[in-house]
């Protein structure tokens, strides 16, 4: 039976929810990440992902500006990293700077690939939606990596608070 609920006391059941970086380059040439809970395949011909990015995220005019961009799937070392880029801006810090983690250069776009990341994606901006208070972005995926040890875990977000842990499928 449901029991109908506001929807700030009912979107509290979401979790576990994944977590992605995305990185993109911004005006000054700088490289910035930002962690994302709301991302998605939207399709495998061709293979395209969206992430959705608030209007007054920095990010937002990085992406713009860019047109490309990496989705990160963050490890569950990268914890401490990914609240880190979730919670600071990159208009007042240069976030790989105040917190470095290990990084390689993109092939195909102009970023970066999170080295610890269980998987990186590299994304051309194919399109961009405003919904409410966030503007989705809809790259087309140009490259893909893997980490090289299978038994890496991805990180979620487990519950209200910045919560944050392992989740690996069986």
């Amino acid at each position: 039976m449901q029991v109908q609920e506001r929807y700030t006391q009912a979107i509290t059941r979401k979790y576990p929810e994944q977590v992605v970086i995305a990185v993109a380059k911004d005006p000054q040439g700088k490289y910035n990440p930002i962690t994302l809970g709301w991302t998605m395949i939207t399709s495998h011909q061709p293979p395209m992902m969206a992430i959705a990015v608030g209007h007054n995220r920095y990010s937002k005019e990085a992406i713009e500006t860019s047109g490309e961009f990496v989705i990160a799937f963050p490890s569950s070392s990268m914890a401490e990293a990914a609240l880190f880029y979730g919670t600071k801006s990159g208009r007042d810090t240069d976030k790989f700077k105040e917190y470095p983690i290990a990084a390689e250069p993109a092939v195909e776009v102009d970023s970066l690939l999170l080295t610890d990341a269980v998987a990186n994606f590299e994304c051309k901006l194919e399109a961009k939606l405003v919904t409410g208070d966030h503007m989705l972005y809809v790259g087309r995926i140009v490259a893909s990596h893997v980490n090289a040890d299978p038994s890496v875990k991805r990180l979620y977000t487990l519950g209200p608070g910045y919560k944050m842990g392992a989740v690996r499928p069986e």
